[in-house]
């Protein structure tokens, strides 16, 4: 197993939703400090750290993940002990039916009515979250409450493994771009760096938006994961992009269109350099790439992502191939100066 692969299985087993980024940025700020010239946190819980290269930069990039993830929160307890809550971040309810979670070190279940006992229109319906609640093995509302609190984060109690040609793994969106800047960030790089670990970006790029006040780029690089739904049934376009097919290398998201130059610069890169690589064929969801595009002074924006399947449940699957091509693609723009090297 590569170094990368095992950096990606031990950040995604580690919790973080949205605005409960406290635990892992500790965790980030011990893995950065020995290798960035300079490192500093803001308000919001982002990380900025900058590291000299091998010459002055030409254009002042920066390289973007954020490290937050989906999950939920209490909103309330029942007189039975159950937990109702609430989504922090885009949820289908349809993953969470009879799903393991964690409140901090209390674990649960979603429950659902037994099969035996929902009927035939029970069984077509699919339940709004409101109608969901965690039981967490208590007899009523006062031992819950010795335990939990309303606005607890509450995080999917997933295994990280590999099995196959696939990484399986709660949080991979982004978890897989946290741990390729902790790549980038201890190898020689061709021109000095800036480098940022947002937070809140499921919440709508709360922390890139900050960012953008304080420091302006001339190109923001996204590290990320993008939506793949190369399943049976879904045919042609649909799919949006495929595992095992390369990285993706993005023109345009549901926020942002991406810098025309450094989307050819990017995508002739992997050509030359046989880096197998994909287009998203359908534009759906967005990334940091909408706040750095578009707040303060803006930012020519490019990206390059990891095809995921599931993204946002409980369990995501990556190609390990994808992964390797998008390695190498994130790790020669950035460590032989090639994006730096792009006329914008």
């Amino acid at each position: 197993m590569t170094n990368l692969l095992q950096s990606i299985l031990d950040l995604c087993k580690k919790d973080a939703i949205s605005g409960f980024e406290d635990s892992l940025r500790e965790f980030l700020l011990e893995k950065i400090k020995p290798y960035a010239t300079e490192v500093t946190t803001d308000r919001m819980g982002n990380i900025l750290a900058f590291k000299k290269g091998k010459k002055p930069a030409k254009k002042k990039i920066l390289v973007a993940a954020h490290y937050d993830e989906v999950g939920l929160m209490v909103k309330d307890i029942t007189s039975g002990g159950y937990v109702k809550f609430c989504a922090v971040g885009g949820i289908d309810p349809r993953v969470l039916l009879g799903k393991h979670v964690k409140i901090g070190a209390v674990r649960g279940v979603i429950g659902l009515i037994a099969i035996h006992l929902s009927g035939k229109n029970g069984q077509k319906n699919i339940p709004k979250i409101d109608d969901l609640s965690i039981d967490i093995g208590v007899k009523n509302k006062e031992e819950a409450e010795k335990l939990i609190n309303p606005g607890d984060p509450i995080t999917f109690d997933s295994p990280a493994y590999i099995e196959g040609q696939a990484l399986y793994a709660k949080a991979l969106d982004d978890r897989f771009g946290v741990a390729m800047l902790l790549k980038l960030l201890k190898s020689d790089l061709a021109y000095d760096t800036h480098f940022a670990f947002t937070v809140q970006e499921e919440l709508g790029l709360r922390g890139a938006k900050t960012i953008t006040h304080r420091m302006q780029f001339d190109i923001v690089l996204i590290a990320e994961c993008t939506t793949a739904a190369d399943m049976p049934d879904i045919e042609g376009h649909k799919a949006v992009c495929a595992l095992n097919k390369g990285a993706v290398i993005a023109c345009m998201d549901g926020g942002a269109i991406y810098g025309h130059t450094l989307f050819e610069g990017i995508r002739t890169l992997a050509q030359k350099e046989n880096i197998p690589w994909q287009i998203k064929t359908k534009i759906a969801g967005g990334t940091d790439a909408g706040a750095f595009a578009a707040e303060g002074f803006g930012s020519k924006v490019c990206g390059v992502s990891v095809p995921v399947r599931y993204l946002h449940s409980p369990l995501s699957c990556a190609g390990l191939s994808d992964i390797e091509a998008a390695d190498t693609l994130l790790t020669k723009l950035i460590t032989e100066g090639y994006l730096s090297e792009i006329n914008l």
